[in-house]
């Protein structure tokens, strides 16, 4: 008797993300050996809340949201993963983040496992009071499952570092006692990391640097496309251009601008957060059709938005030499298997955008022991556990003849399942 492929709250003839996700463990199995036997393992999320999420409107109507927090393997540590407010939030998404979440922590050796959580409402309709009601009230609901050493979060598309203060606070008033350690990600007044809101995009930018040269590609005017400029595609976009590269395209949700003399990744963001103004019409670059975008000649790709932008619709049309997956799941894997075949290396999101969570280890630590690190410690930190985990990856794709991505889950999946299998099964 073996183990059914979907379980019951998924739909197999339309399994989203998570179908992505289970896809990408059948391309690694073959290469696990004696550990494939456990495979299942990471096929079935180990633990899944759903929560109704009530709030008092500001108008008096009570309104109710579903919300969800998954953690899918905790072999390795407590469960570590971000929380994210968007329409689009459903189950089989939160499953295949948590999913990734895992993988992304052991491909950089990082002592967590993989969680994720959500709600499915829409902020930009809601009042900074009914966000702080929403997220307390979602807060006290997971409380049953998170903790400081059980699953740690942290922001993701739409939170950020309020967002952080409110769920810490509603946890520590729950708890009788502050506790810090419960969320990173915070304001740095509240025992945030230096760097921690940078780190992400730092991170693209650190591994793709590493396969720049590789692949030799020189820095020094490189043609750097981006897809999302919120904190993560500004922050990468800004350590691009400071190290000499050209952000010739930026696309968001408001459109898509181009100037191969170069965008200053500066001035957008003054244009977007000072004068409110949109990316679609910076005045330092021209608009073009946002599905140009991928078609655009550039060096390096950076999705740094949502998952499947890049389809086997588009794929052919990328020119880059380089995709940095800043964004979770960005790539179908039949987009990847055209963008390889056409001599395009992928850069996958469990390594390219590791820097956020690696940040958030060093501030977890740093509330552990209530010493603090300089933004110069953080940043060599960051560099050197990516850098590191770069190497040990591009290594074993270069014996094992296999996509970095495969290299990624084959060095993450074997320590999860060593892991498990060291610990075993109670009873």
């Amino acid at each position: 008797m073996s183990t059914e492929r979907f379980p019951s709250y998924i739909d197999p003839a339309a399994p989203g993300p998570w179908g992505m996700f289970l896809e990408q463990l059948d391309r690694v199995e073959p290469h696990l050996g004696p550990l494939a036997r456990m495979m299942d393992t990471l096929r079935r999320p180990k633990r899944i809340l759903a929560v109704d999420v009530p709030i008092h409107r500001d108008d008096g109507t009570i309104y109710h949201v579903e919300g969800y927090r998954v953690q899918h393997n905790l072999s390795r540590g407590p469960g570590k993963g971000g929380v994210r407010y968007h329409p689009g939030v459903n189950l089989s998404e939160v499953m295949a983040l948590a999913g990734w979440m895992t993988i992304k922590n052991a491909a950089v050796n990082l002592p967590f496992g993989g969680a994720k959580g959500g709600i499915r409402v829409d902020p930009a309709t809601l009042s900074l009071a009914e966000l702080e009601r929403l997220t307390r009230r979602y807060t006290s609901e997971i409380g049953v499952i998170i903790g400081p050493d059980r699953d740690i979060p942290a922001p993701d598309v739409n939170t950020n570092e309020q967002t952080m203060a409110w769920m810490m606070d509603t946890y520590s008033i729950n708890q009788g006692a502050t506790q810090p350690r419960v969320v990173t990600g915070k304001p740095i007044t509240m025992g945030g990391s230096l760097g921690r809101r940078e780190s992400t995009g730092r991170g693209c930018f650190v591994v793709a640097r590493e396969a720049m040269r590789k692949l030799a590609i020189p820095m020094e005017g490189a043609r750097i496309a981006i897809q999302g400029f919120g904190n993560v595609g500004s922050a990468a976009a800004r350590a691009f251009h400071a190290a000499g590269a050209r952000i010739v395209a930026v696309q968001d949700a408001t459109g898509t601008v181009h100037n191969e003399a170069g965008i200053d990744p500066a001035a957008l963001d003054r244009h977007i957060r000072q004068d409110g103004g949109r990316v679609a019409d910076f005045p330092g670059a021209i608009p073009v059709a946002d599905e140009d975008f991928w078609a655009l000649p550039c060096e390096v790709l950076l999705p740094a938005a949502l998952e499947g932008q890049i389809t086997r619709d588009n794929a052919r049309s990328v020119k880059a030499r380089l995709v940095v997956e800043g964004a979770n799941g960005p790539t179908t894997p039949e987009a990847e298997d055209i963008l390889l075949d056409r001599g395009c290396l992928v850069l996958p999101d469990v390594l390219a955008n590791a820097g956020g969570v690696t940040v958030s280890y060093f501030e977890w630590v740093q509330n552990a022991s209530s010493f603090f690190w300089t933004e110069d410690d953080i940043n060599a930190r960051l560099d050197r556990v990516l850098t590191e985990a770069f190497e040990a990856i591009w290594q074993v794709a270069a014996a094992r003849q296999v996509p970095l991505r495969t290299a990624a889950f084959i060095t993450a999946c074997t320590r999860v399942l060593e892991a498990r299998a060291l610990r075993g099964l109670y009873p």
